[in-house]
């Protein structure tokens, strides 16, 4: 071979002959074939490892080279490949590394068309089970695209976060040009390396594809010495470069890069590991990262590190619980004079866990730790002994009768059997308890079917009561402790309860077959099930199950729909009403309902509903959505009314009016000016096309709803009802109530939720950021703890997201913060709102109609106008103050008068532009328009266009 263009340095070591073969093999594969491959090996190599080296460069001698320079660092193995290498460009592996078939070719061509002196892309590493892989998240945002930069601090995570260990290549005229070395006297050089090629090289090239798999998972409890010293070294270079922020954000990083993932790995490690761990840790870790930073964590993570930097392995533990399992309280907490609440060993600024709200909880709401600290079995018989944790402001009553009882429910939750505590020994901080049971008797399962059992206590004072689950760490039991057991069916479905403590870090017992009878039974019934007649059976089952299915899925049933449901006569005066797919009883398909029923039009109202039926009225019927009910109900109908759209692929019914109620006017571009919809295909398009095209009637509230909307879907002008929105003449009426009598009384729904008078209420209602078809909790951009801090005494903070998500609220002190996005009919809560919160979502349009305040807190108004594009500038329009951060929104919030005083127009030209045709009359005007057939003659109204 003539000068490689690559030259691939793989470190001989640990993981042995096959390590060594992957490595090997992975660069010999490559689609680039200009490469070549230095293994080296250290002096201590075994022979098998120096066999397996010389095999491969006789198989391959002008590809293949061996450097044996005598020596065992990594450091100065990585250090001979270098000085060998001949290629334009270097890259280095671990033994067990492995690069993707063209991750060679990726490199070098992006470093020549570039003429970058470092070349980097994606790795990934095991995850520590089995063969599970995956990448840091921090790579997504660094690699997104593949990119060119001049320095490295155009792309800082190349040196804050450990980026550069694996998955990139140097020039080699950099290296010797900059005299670029490993160092020597470090065990972790890698970490060091690549931060000081990026800081002195010039031109770097980021490729957005993957280099190399195959890293080894993470454990800083290995080396966690040299771990701190290499960080410690590239905390220099980036000083030395001047750059004293990056050093601060390259702190927090190792802090949750290493140090929270080395406490979350506590409860595995045995007792002496962790006291090694942690004495290593009391040693090293002091001043290496400046407390600012550390308070930057969240509150069970700074705890965990500064535990971890006292050296104080069992609180370490119960800090890795806490970490685990969110929401524990894992240790005693203090709650001090001022209210703030700290771990035990405070106070101590990094120790103040209020943030975390355990202060708000009663003692039957909180999940407390139980940590079983002794198990021992002596045959039959266990003896148990543990600690509840306490936190200082609540607690069993002290006047009540202590009692607690083990329960073991089988994973199922089918069944449980119970055993009562012996004894209870509570005190300032917690409940020490002990107790013996006969496993082998109280534990009865049947045998093939309920082999798993998990244990937790039940704590009661006789006024209330506290379930924990029963925590232990990884090493407390083992095969030692296993005790005989006594199924129902017999002993030859199980004879032996060996307990074992679970991937959550609870204690479980499992029943086992240990003894020739119980095995030589359970090979029998294993036998007679996969054998050949019995695997035909299976699969015959299977067949059954999957035909089953397809009787559910939604292609078969929309089959049935278009072939034989369309065919049914309709059924004169049935209704089929709809609000957000089926997640609620509200909007204006509500308010049309309510009309109908007080005005006593004879009709059939069908609602539906999409899980639950809480909420939804009693005196209809009621269908789940895509079941056959459903189905069934929508053919039949004389009339179908929703506010989101039914799916597009069921056909309306020859002679079924659709009334499209709309669920709010346009800020955001909509339908065919979507940009997300332009790039569909004609078949999506055309679906969508004719999905709008069932809909007879489709309310408006105003010309702009005519010019976006209605052409956004390119609706015919026979279709629209220019009467506004029926669910807003509740506040139109809301309006008209404050003005002759006043805010006060609240609505009734004021004393449901809790709001006391003497505070103003502040809605929060976010607008959608997913994307059709997602469902998933998000977090707010608005910090509910941080709000209830500063307005707790003044506002009530109502949280409400949209339909399509769920909000993830902090605890706060009780009535400050209210999560109301369950409530069905959001018009009710708007109508007790003193102040709306919001972004870009259509409900700031219905809630100008009350003449009352409005907030816009858009953080990321600019990326999310330029992401889905919109009708017009919110910040010209705006009905409010358009605030960016928490502070601009805490800072409108305390002068709220003065704020409500100054857009007091722009509020009332926003009202008149965006709800002209909202009068208070518009569930009337529709249900004279859509149900006149069913009006009494002398009852009958013109309405709509006619009567307008």
């Amino acid at each position: 071979m003539s000068t490689p263009d690559v030259s691939c340095v793989i470190t001989a070591g640990e993981g042995g002959e096959d390590a060594l073969a992957a490595s090997l093999e992975s660069v010999l594969d490559q689609s680039l074939r200009a490469v070549e491959a230095l293994v080296v090996l250290p002096a201590g190599a075994p022979a098998g490892l120096r066999t397996a080296a010389g095999s491969a460069a006789v198989r391959s001698p002008d590809r293949v080279r061996v450097l044996d320079p005598g020596t065992d660092g990594v450091a100065s193995l990585r250090n001979a490949g270098l000085d060998a290498a001949l290629g334009t460009y270097v890259l280095v592996l671990d033994a067990g590394e492995r690069l993707q078939r063209h991750a060679c070719r990726n490199l070098w061509e992006a470093g020549t068309r570039t003429r970058a002196d470092l070349v980097a892309g994606r790795w990934s590493r095991s995850n520590g089970e089995g063969s599970k892989e995956r990448e840091p998240s921090w790579q997504q945002p660094l690699f997104a695209r593949s990119r060119t930069v001049a320095r490295f601090t155009e792309a800082p995570e190349l040196a804050v976060r450990d980026a550069l260990v694996t998955g990139f290549c140097v020039r080699r005229a950099a290296l010797e040009r900059h005299a670029l070395r490993y160092d020597e006297d470090l065990t972790h050089s890698e970490v060091l390396f690549g931060p000081l090629v990026a800081a002195v090289v010039g031109r770097i090239a980021l490729v957005r594809r993957r280099i190399v798999s195959g890293r080894a998972a993470p454990d800083a409890g290995r080396d966690l010495a040299g771990l701190v010293e290499a960080h410690r070294r590239v905390c220099h270079v980036l000083a030395a470069q001047g750059l004293a922020e990056l050093r601060e954000e390259r702190d927090r990083s190792f802090l949750l890069d290493h140090l929270v993932p080395l406490v979350r790995t506590f409860p595995e490690r045995p007792v002496a590991a962790r006291e090694r761990v942690a004495a290593t840790a009391a040693r090293v870790l002091p001043d290496v990262v400046p407390e600012r930073v550390l308070l930057t964590l969240p509150a069970v993570e700074r705890v965990g590190v500064r535990l971890l930097e006292r050296g104080d392995a069992d609180g370490v533990l119960t800090a890795a619980y806490a970490l685990r399992r969110r929401g524990v309280v894992a240790a005693p907490l203090s709650v001090q004079d001022d209210g703030r609440v700290y771990w035990q060993g405070g106070p101590d600024p990094v120790l103040d866990v209020t943030e975390l709200g355990h202060q708000y909880r009663p003692f039957d709401e909180l999940k407390l730790m139980n940590r079983v600290t002794r198990y021992e079995a002596h045959g039959s018989r266990v003896l148990l002994a543990g600690r509840l944790v306490l936190p200082s402001h609540t607690g069993p009553a002290p006047d009540g009768r202590l009692t607690a009882r083990l329960e073991f429910r089988v994973r199922d939750g089918s069944r449980a059997f119970h055993a009562p505590v012996d004894s209870l020994r509570p005190d300032a901080t917690g409940i020490s308890w002990s107790t013996g049971l006969d496993v082998t008797r109280l534990l009865r399962p049947f045998g093939p079917r309920d082999t798993v059992w998990d244990a937790r206590m039940v704590v009661e004072d006789g006024r209330t009561r506290s379930v924990s689950d029963l925590f232990a760490a990884h090493d407390l039991v083992g095969p030692g402790e296993r005790s005989p057991a006594r199924p129902r069916l017999g002993r030859t479905t199980g004879d032996t309860w060996q307990p074992y403590v679970t991937l959550r870090d609870h204690l479980a017992l499992r029943l086992e077959a240990r003894h020739r009878p119980a095995r030589t039974a359970r090979g029998l019934v294993h036998y007679a099930t996969h054998f050949r007649p019995a695997r035909r059976v299976r699969l015959a089952l299977r067949a059954l199950g999957r035909r089953r299915d397809r009787l559910h899925a939604r292609g078969f049933k929309v089959a049935v729909y278009r072939s034989w449901l369309l065919r049914l006569p309709k059924r004169r005066g049935s209704v089929v009403f709809e609000s957000h797919m089926g997640t609620c009883y509200g909007d204006s398909p509500r308010a049309v309902h309510e009309e109908v029923r007080a005005r006593g039009l004879r009709l059939r109202p069908v609602w539906v509903h999409a899980d639950s039926t809480e909420g939804f009225p009693t005196d209809v019927r009621l269908v789940r959505r895509w079941s056959w009910r459903y189905l069934w109900a929508l053919a039949r109908a004389e009339y179908w009314v929703d506010n989101q759209g039914f799916p597009q692929n069921l056909d309306k019914p020859s002679g079924t009016t659709y009334l499209q109620t709309w669920h709010g006017s346009a800020y955001k571009r909509m339908g065919f000016d979507e940009t997300r919809v332009r790039l569909q295909n004609t078949p999506q398009r055309e679906r969508l096309q004719q999905a709008v095209h069932r809909f007879d009637h489709f309310l408006v509230r105003s010309e702009h709803d005519e010019r976006t909307l209605a052409r956004a879907y390119r609706l015919p002008e026979r279709t629209l009802l220019r009467t506004g929105y029926p669910r807003n003449d509740v506040l139109l009426a809301a309006r008209a109530r404050d003005e002759a009598e006043g805010r006060l009384p609240r609505p009734a729904l004021a004393a449901e939720l809790g709001l006391p008078d003497h505070r103003k209420v502040v809605l929060y209602a976010p607008t959608f950021r997913g994307r059709p078809g997602t469902r998933k909790r998000q977090r707010l951009l608005l910090d509910a703890a941080r709000f209830a801090e500063r307005f707790g005494d003044t506002y009530t903070l109502l949280v409400r997201a949209h339909y399509l998500e769920a909000a993830s609220l902090p605890a706060c002190p009780p009535g400050t913060v209210v999560d109301v996005s369950r409530h069905h009919d959001v018009s009710e809560i708007l109508a007790l709102t003193d102040v709306l919160v919001t972004d870009y979502s259509s409900i700031m349009f219905d809630y100008a109609l009350l003449d009352r305040p409005i907030v816009l807190f858009a953080p990321d108004l600019d990326a999310y106008a330029a992401e889905r594009g919109s009708y017009f500038d919110l910040r010209e329009k705006a009905p409010g103050p358009v605030t960016a951060t928490e502070e601009e929104l805490f800072a409108v919030l305390a002068r709220l008068k003065t704020a409500e005083t100054e857009f007091q127009e722009r509020r009332t030209a926003f009202a008149e532009e965006f709800g002209a045709y909202d009068r208070g009359d518009a569930a009337r005007a529709v249900v004279d328009t859509v149900f006149a057939r069913h009006l009494a003659p002398s009852r009958t109204v013109p309405t709509g266009e006619a009567g307008r």
